[in-house]
């Protein structure tokens, strides 16, 4: 089975407050902050994010006691890729309304994403008696626990979510993430088939089944559904990265390049990319380009699937037998299959 890159996605919501300023504000049309505040709502949810955080930045200055156009903007901060700006405006409006128990949930996320592991499980620990029968509530306690390597708890709130409501396409998405980890590839594929039947927008678990039938060497079919995933995020770095490698190993090499260059240019962290960057190399016979590639990512994240394997063959290719040899061992401690493979074959 060829290796693949396995940057398999999480999915998660946040809740935009659409109603809830008009009950501590005048309802009437001259209320210029209301105005304000409705057009950057329609901003928002236009994905004009920049245009909807100016809007809220009126309704601000027109009256900065609205705890949901701190919110809110919050929320458009997160989208346009700010999230310590969010993080301070999600602050702003818990301290105009100690119970605003939709921020406290946005906080929650966007904490988990600067790390702030235990910040974010306080916040839902809070909001736990009004949320305990939500559905989402369950899916982002599963995501914390995830960050926090507890995959059985996780797994155990995804499982409360789907009993909350079974059609909810986020845990049914971040469920199959755990079985595709678990290597129960049919679950995974089961869960993200049935979260792209429920929402055709969820780019996530058109990626995820596209990298599932990777595996099983259905390339033009995998490139179909990273091609749905791209419709939808056209930037979004892993997803240009997956395909990469779908097409290296569709031998469309000269096509890979050009996504995998592009991916590493929105996220030079990603092992994967360096990964497949070098595999790339390897193709075209450049093995002191495929080494260094293969070196970083390695560096980056020693967990990439088969770094080991690919540094190996490039130390071959460049003529250096006993690196390689040096590199499959090590691989195959990790657990490297193709670095296993290649070590029995040619090191002694």
């Amino acid at each position: 089975m060829p290796s693949t890159t396995r940057h398999i996605i999480f999915r998660y919501s946040l809740f935009l407050v659409h109603c809830s300023f008009f009950l501590s504000c005048s309802n009437s049309d001259k209320d210029e902050a209301a105005l304000f505040f409705q057009r950057a709502n329609v901003a928002f949810q236009a994905g004009e994010y920049r245009q909807a955080i100016r809007f809220y930045n009126e309704a601000i200055e027109k009256n900065p006691d609205l705890a949901d156009a701190y919110n809110n903007r919050g929320l458009a901060n997160l989208r346009i890729g700010n999230p310590k700006a969010a993080l301070a405006d999600y602050n702003q409006a818990i301290e105009k309304d100690a119970e605003f128990w939709q921020a406290y949930f946005n906080r929650a996320e966007v904490r988990a994403d600067l790390n702030d592991l235990q910040g974010s499980s306080d916040d839902l620990a809070k909001i736990k008696p009004v949320y305990k029968d939500s559905s989402y509530y369950y899916v982002r306690l599963g995501n914390i626990e995830i960050k926090q390597n507890r995959m059985s708890a996780a797994q155990a709130n995804y499982e409360k979510a789907l009993a909350i409501d079974p059609k909810n396409a986020e845990a049914l998405t971040n469920r199959g993430v755990l079985y595709f980890n678990q290597k129960q590839y049919d679950l995974a594929k089961a869960d993200f088939l049935r979260a792209t039947q429920l929402n055709p927008k969820q780019h996530f678990a058109f990626n995820n089944l596209g990298l599932l039938l990777g595996r099983e060497g259905k390339y033009a079919e995998a490139l179909q559904l990273t091609d749905k995933a791209l419709a939808l995020q056209p930037a979004q770095p892993y997803y240009l990265n997956n395909k990469g490698y779908l097409l290296l190993q569709s031998n469309r090499p000269d096509d890979a390049f050009k996504l995998i260059q592009q991916s590493i240019k929105l996220d030079d962290q990603n092992g994967w990319a360096h990964r497949n960057l070098g595999i790339y190399y390897l193709s075209k016979n450049q093995s002191a380009q495929a080494i260094t590639s293969l070196k970083t990512a390695e560096q980056l994240d020693p967990s990439v699937e088969n770094v080991y394997g690919y540094l190996g063959k490039a130390y071959q290719q460049a003529g250096d037998p006993a690196l390689a040899c040096q590199s499959w061992k090590r691989g195959a401690t990790a657990g490297d299959e193709l670095a296993r493979q290649e070590a029995a074959r040619f090191c002694r």
